[in-house]
């Protein structure tokens, strides 16, 4: 069954329990409410019958018949009962019924079960008179029959709203299910997409709260996912092109010696081609090598808790020799007194990739900062040369992906894979006076 059949069966079949549950407690206290409703109203009529002949007696045939014509107004079964002379002073109902009402129940309570005559019940109210001449009492009678009509009719109305409300709130929960499902089945279609790598054809979902965080959620992975994919695709382009070149050179310097082609000076000079070619073939197949390791093998990995002052005295200790031989200064504003958990050898690296990147960009001047924000310690290196072209700024930490004055373009994927596995976080960006800024966030070690 569909979820969304699912969820309107659930709704429906808990708001008819819930509707049954309050139906059958109002019908068992409804004829309750109506007794009491009736004895309420027949005192008020009773009071406004005795407070008119208050000061008569009951045995004039004159007040006599003026009460039966109010009684007769206000369509009420009643007798009168003088309890002195034990005797019945008029009645609209017949003498043996009454005598035995009057000797099986008091007429001093004025809180009077329902009486009974034969089948018939009556809700009964009983208001004493009280005169100069003696006691008697007003004795006022419905029958209960025409309650439980006024009940049933009750009934059978909140019976058809419940109807109607379950009506309602049927096609109302399936419109709302609805509405909460059709998202989740276009999540589905979405996820469809990604199965088949259709991510052109991946579409805006209209939805709120926890779905539209899923959606954005999907979104995200279905991009890095294209992302990964383009950049594995772009990296064997870009790995195939990167050895073929060298292997070209060497191969047509190779031929050219064995053919003879070249000889003396020229042999030399081509050897010596070779040979840096080759050295340029084992540094990008090192590099290769690494970053496979760095994504596959946990096990390199030998963390320890460093000093940063004394990590980046290292790292200066590198960056200086490249940076005056690149004719760039270098300046270091680190933090004192913290320490971070990361493998040694290999951070170095990464953040070396990271400045010598740096000073190969930069004009005259590269800067590395490590500050503390936000409970993180923060490690940004900026440069003051032309900055990053955006169009190479979402794809920088990709492999193979280098500028103009890039080497092997891998020295950034490194640094990445590097300072993700070790916790933090690495970004790039433009600075707005020019130049770019290398970011490495690390949350900070508690002491």
């Amino acid at each position: 069954m569909k979820l969304q059949y699912q969820l309107t069966v659930a709704f429906t079949t808990l708001l008819v329990i819930i509707m049954t549950i309050s139906g059958i407690t109002i019908y068992s206290q409804m004829l309750q409410m109506l007794i009491k409703d009736e004895q309420r109203q027949l005192e008020d009529k009773g009071k406004l019958i005795v407070n008119f002949i208050l000061s008569e007696n009951l045995n004039s045939t004159y007040n006599a018949q003026r009460l039966l014509e109010m009684l007769k107004e206000y369509n009420l079964q009643v007798f009168a009962y003088d309890e002195t002379s034990d005797q019945i002073i008029f009645t609209s109902i017949d003498i043996e019924t009454l005598e035995s009402w009057i000797d099986q129940y008091d007429m001093n309570d004025s809180n009077q079960p329902l009486w009974q005559a034969g089948n018939e019940k009556y809700v009964v109210s009983i208001l004493p008179i009280y005169s100069a001449f003696s006691t008697q009492h007003l004795v006022l009678l419905t029958p209960l029959d025409d309650l439980q009509e006024v009940r049933q009719s009750l009934f059978d109305r909140l019976l058809l709203t419940f109807l109607i409300g379950i009506a309602v709130a049927v096609l109302l929960s399936h419109y709302l299910t609805m509405k909460l499902v059709t998202p989740l089945t276009k999540l589905r279609y979405q996820l469809k997409k990604i199965e088949r790598r259709e991510f052109d054809q991946m579409g805006e979902i209209k939805a709120t709260g926890e779905i539209k965080e899923v959606e954005k959620s999907v979104v995200e992975m279905a991009n890095e996912l294209n992302n990964f994919i383009q950049s594995q695709r772009q990296f064997f382009q870009n790995a195939s092109h990167e050895l073929k070149t060298p292997l070209m050179t060497i191969q047509g310097y190779a031929e050219g010696i064995r053919d003879g082609i070249f000889e003396g000076e020229d042999a030399d000079r081509g050897l010596n081609v070779m040979v840096e070619e080759i050295n340029r073939l084992k540094k990008i197949i090192n590099e290769i090598i690494l970053l496979a390791k760095l994504d596959s093998e946990a096990n390199i990995y030998e963390d320890e808790k460093i000093e940063i002052k004394e990590f980046f005295d290292q790292v200066m200790a590198r960056a200086i020799p490249i940076a005056n031989e690149k004719g760039v200064e270098i300046e270091l504003k680190t933090l004192e007194d913290h320490t971070l958990t990361f493998d040694y050898d290999k951070m170095l690296q990464a953040v070396m990739n990271i400045v010598t990147n740096a000073i190969r960009h930069a004009s005259s001047k590269v800067e590395i900062m490590v500050h503390e924000k936000n409970k993180k310690i923060s490690i940004e290196v900026k440069d003051d040369g032309d900055g990053i072209e955006e169009e190479l700024l979402n794809k920088l930490f990709h492999r193979f992906v280098k500028g103009e004055s890039g080497e092997t373009g891998l020295g950034l994927a490194i640094a990445r894979a590097i300072v993700e596995h070790s916790g933090g976080t690495i970004n790039a960006r433009n600075h707005p006076d020019g130049g770019a800024v290398f970011c490495i966030l690390f949350v900070k070690n508690e002491k």
